[in-house]
């Protein structure tokens, strides 16, 4: 798991739909003479940004330099949302030629949303004044761009945007709005939900489909990368020239997931300026989304939280120095990843001298689900089955091995021939096995099977195998 960068060297422009969250809070304990509804005393009235503005507000609540352009009218909302936004750190460079401020009202009681209210028209008019007057002027102090789509009108013309910014070699960010995706065509990275991307590529029914269709779209629409947030099953990161990153969603709560997508791509955005590699911005990402969930409404992120939450994942249950388990303990765990929607896949073997062939083998099991649990043998069944000689390696140290490996969740020992039964009781969605085997011969895929579970083949990395490396030794 990755720490915080510094994210105050993070210099980041958000573009888009901006607006005014505004929120009236009170108790609602009779209703209404009028009509069968709640009459609320309201007696608090909050103003927070949303839209865009949350966007640029969760950059700056990490510490970095946010600049927020857009469209919004010359009116009191507007002044708010100003207000709002530059109290939080961020800079104000919104283009005030729309006829109003896009305004969310929300009546709420006891922390329930018993009512919103919308007040907004297409910016779509006003999207050439954003660009020449606005957006142009603020690209050179920025290295990464976010462009945030509420599909109100103010990225009308987005693709002039983004052919603008990537042209002076600016990274784009877009999270997008609607199944037009082609209009985001050559944008650095995209991050639709899982609806949004479904809606485009049609329904998925297998992790292995929704991965070609989502390395198909890389190609069709010229990405780089392609984050699939999925709710409750976590993110999936697509990317040209790397395996599949799945990552299992983070929230110990789930109160509010208003505005999570805009934590996601914020978060994102300032780690890939402040310098991490994608795969860890990704992380990053991912733990202060499980964070901004247990918020109520439009909420942002601070770097101290998730500094506490990146320590609150490491001393989880998933911790390397954890991995190695009885099977007693593996399967309190996996009752609870079970309830987390978390997939589970699992595969065996002995493992005896770790190589390359076995970190590819594992590497795409382990893209097949959210937790990869590792069945192995101990030494008297590995003598068993490979000879007196064997194994080369203790139990004790094939495990660790196995552990330490980034695509390993779980090392579970086990004897005798096969691990039937422990597959049997630990009852995986997919069950992996590496070689040229038939489905239906490979030991625990009846039950796997029989509980709706997938049995998948892998075929190993010629030239690598644990025999060929000990006839290479005692030549």
């Amino acid at each position: 798991m990755p720490t915080c960068p510094p994210f105050d060297s993070a210099s980041v422009l958000v573009v888009g739909d901006v607006m005014l969250d505004r929120f009236w809070s009170g108790g609602a304990d009779r209703v209404s003479p009028e009509a069968p509804v709640p009459v609320v005393r309201v007696h608090d009235n909050a103003c927070r940004a949303g839209g865009a503005g949350n966007v640029a507000v969760n950059i700056a609540a990490l510490g970095g330099k946010a600049t927020l352009s857009g469209l919004c009218g010359d009116d009191e909302a507007a002044g708010l949302l100003r207000s709002v936004v530059e109290a939080a750190g961020v800079t104000w460079a919104v283009c005030p030629s729309a006829p109003e401020t896009i305004v969310k009202l929300r009546v709420m009681s006891r922390n329930q949303q018993l009512l919103r209210m919308d007040f907004e028209s297409s910016m779509a008019p006003y999207a050439d004044d954003l660009f020449s007057a606005f957006v142009r002027a603020q690209l050179d102090a920025i290295d990464t761009i976010i462009f945030s789509d509420y599909a109100k009108g103010t990225l009308a013309q987005v693709q002039t945007l983004i052919q603008e910014a990537k042209s002076q070699g600016k990274k784009v960010l877009i999270d997008p709005k609607g199944n037009d995706l082609e209009r985001y065509r050559g944008a650095t990275l995209l991050t639709p939900n899982l609806a949004e991307f479904e809606a485009v590529v049609g329904p998925c029914e297998t992790e292995t489909e929704m991965i070609e269709r989502g390395t198909a779209l890389l190609d069709d629409l010229m990405l780089e990368a392609l984050l699939i947030t999925r709710s409750e099953r976590g993110m999936t990161l697509l990317q040209r020239g790397h395996a599949p990153l799945h990552l299992p969603a983070k929230a110990r709560e789930v109160f509010d997931v208003t505005g999570a997508g805009d934590t996601v791509i914020a978060v994102l955005a300032a780690s890939l300026s402040a310098g991490e590699t994608l795969e860890n911005s990704t992380r990053l990402a991912n733990v202060a989304a499980g964070l901004v969930v247990g918020k109520l409404g439009t909420a942002a992120v601070s770097r101290d939280e998730l500094v506490a939450g990146l320590a609150a994942d490491v001393l989880s249950p998933f911790s390397p120095k954890n991995r190695v388990v009885s099977e007693k303990t593996l399967l309190h765990e996996v009752a609870a990843a079970k309830a987390s929607g978390e997939k589970l896949i699992m595969t065996n073997g002995c493992f005896d001298i770790l190589h390359r062939g076995h970190i590819d083998y594992l590497s795409r099991a382990r893209a097949l689900g959210h937790r990869l649990i590792v069945a192995v043998n101990d030494d008297a069944s590995v003598a068993a089955l490979k000879g007196p000689s064997r194994p080369i390696n203790t139990l004790e140290a094939r495990a660790e091995l196995l552990a330490a490996l980034r695509c390993v969740d779980w090392v579970v020992p086990f004897s005798g021939e096969t691990p039937a039964d422990l597959i049997t009781a630990v009852a995986p969605d997919v069950l992996v096995k590496g070689g040229d085997y038939r489905p239906e011969d490979i030991a625990g895929a009846d039950s796997v099977l029989a509980n709706g579970g997938q049995v998948e083949v892998l075929s190993f990395v010629e030239g690598f195998s644990t025999t060929a490396l000990i006839e290479a030794l005692q030549r």
